[in-house]
């Protein structure tokens, strides 16, 4: 195992489902809660830590959500992507495709420009200092209702130029994707890419609708949809890339054990799917942490890890220059690894 993790230490990817406020370490909370004089639940990196304890979607959101509450100030949310970034380059991630929830800031009083200025900051100083590039994905929460999705497009639409699509996460169970066909229509009016997490908890009719009602250009999660086998040929026939994230499908309670994880069934398959670290802070590891996981659990070799990276970088919502640029990088690293065993 050392050997591959040496081999995913190095391997260029792709990360396309990160949460950047769930990239938030309890010690940028405690050291954001100190800046900004907020109270938070918790006596102790430690004590906060010992909470990460989740049986299911919404335990994990209560926290995710109390966590969020230190974030005020613009340079916090620059704080809080460039902490992300710096390990993401550890990782060698080379792009990051990164999720904000700006509902979660404008409903306690932060502006949106606020979140957009900082968190475009971070995204600069991160290209200045790791030569990562960037962007961004703006989540609606789908437990609030359309009118406050509209709205929030609607703040959105002076920094439409820098944002690249929009998504759909929060409490699955419940909020099927068809409640927001119709704002998802209109961000597909302003140019704007779709995403939605469908499948996770929800059934594979979610999926069904998120590519029915939706239209999106990507899927996040969609491991239910393994329980369907028309419908995971239908996604195999359409090249749908799926952010999978194991380390939360773990311990979230979706999978019992890492050995469980469908990983390779789903690129037996013929699925795109590609491996992310979905809220790291809080489910135990960022992106090659994952990528490990599944290595050792799932025994996958250096050719599935190395197509599960070129998946990523096929997902991407990059131009064909760049993309071209990111594989021929990925395949002279796989070339090169050869070459030296």
């Amino acid at each position: 195992m050392a050997d591959l993790a040496a081999f995913i230490a190095g391997l260029p990817k792709a990360e396309l489902h990160i949460h950047i406020e769930g990239s938030l370490e309890p010690e940028l909370m405690f050291a954001l809660a100190r800046r900004n004089g907020v109270d938070i639940p918790f006596a102790s990196v430690e004590e906060l830590r010992a909470a990460y304890d989740f049986s299911n979607l919404q335990d994990f959101l209560d926290i995710y959500y109390q966590g969020a509450a230190v974030l005020r100030t613009e340079e916090d949310f620059r704080d809080l992507a460039l902490a992300y970034f710096d390990r993401a380059a550890a990782d060698a991630v080379v792009h990051a495709e990164i999720f904000f929830d700006p509902q979660t800031h404008t409903d306690r009083g932060i502006p949106f420009g606020t979140v957009m200025a900082g968190l475009l900051a971070g995204m600069d100083e991160a290209r200045e200092r790791h030569g990562m590039s960037a962007k961004l994905i703006l989540c609606f929460l789908r437990h609030l209702d359309e009118a406050a999705a509209f709205e929030t497009l609607r703040q959105a639409e002076p920094w439409l130029d820098r944002i690249e699509a929009v998504g759909l996460d929060s409490s699955e169970l419940g909020h099927p994707p068809e409640k927001f066909a119709r704002v998802f229509a209109a961000a597909g009016e302003r140019g704007l890419k779709r995403v939605a997490h469908a499948g996770e908890e929800g059934p594979p009719d979610y999926v069904r609708q998120a590519l029915d009602l939706l239209h999106i250009d990507r899927l996040d999660h969609g491991n239910r949809a393994l329980e369907d086998p028309a419908l995971v040929e239908r996604l195999a026939r359409g090249e749908m890339t799926l952010t999978v994230c194991p380390l939360s499908n773990l311990k979230l309670r979706g999978i019992g054990d890492m050995a469980d994880h469908p990983i390779d069934r789903m690129l037996e398959a013929g699925l795109r799917a590609t491996i992310n670290s979905d809220d790291p802070a809080y489910f135990g590891g960022y992106v090659n942490a994952n990528y490990r996981a599944v290595a050792e659990a799932r025994g996958l070799g250096r050719e599935a890890l190395a197509t599960l990276a070129r998946n990523s970088f096929l997902g991407a919502f990059l131009d064909e220059e760049e993309r071209a640029a990111h594989l021929a990088r990925l395949d002279a690293y796989v070339a090169g690894e050869k070459a030296g065993r």
